[in-house]
């Protein structure tokens, strides 16, 4: 079960909190999109996302050659509270984030 300790460790880091942002703007991202607006490179992103994955943020899912990723509805409601208490003051920059990625889908 996720941890306070375990999510603010998680989220410490720019570009998981960048992710996890996004996705809870987006709803579901594919991996090109994340590596677009986050300007990180694909093996970057994966292993973010691998650890956003084992502690139960994130679900994905396979189309074709593209993984997609999308906020776990099972995460404790406290934990979603705090990304969406997160997302309220980051979400203008959000907003920019996806619309620079928008040029550069898969």
């Amino acid at each position: 079960m996720l941890q306070p300790v375990q999510l603010f460790k998680i989220l410490s880091d720019e570009t998981r909190l960048a992710i996890i942002m996004l996705l809870r703007e987006s709803g579901e991202l594919c991996v090109c999109d994340i590596c677009g607006a986050t300007s990180q490179s694909q093996p970057k992103i994966s292993r973010h996302m691998a650890i956003l994955r084992e502690s139960g943020l994130v679900l994905d899912r396979r189309e074709g050659k593209w993984i997609h990723y999308r906020l776990s509805p099972h995460m404790p409601a406290w934990a979603a509270e705090s990304i969406t208490t997160a997302w309220l003051c980051l979400r203008e920059d959000v907003r920019k984030w996806l619309a620079k990625s928008a040029s550069l889908s898969c």
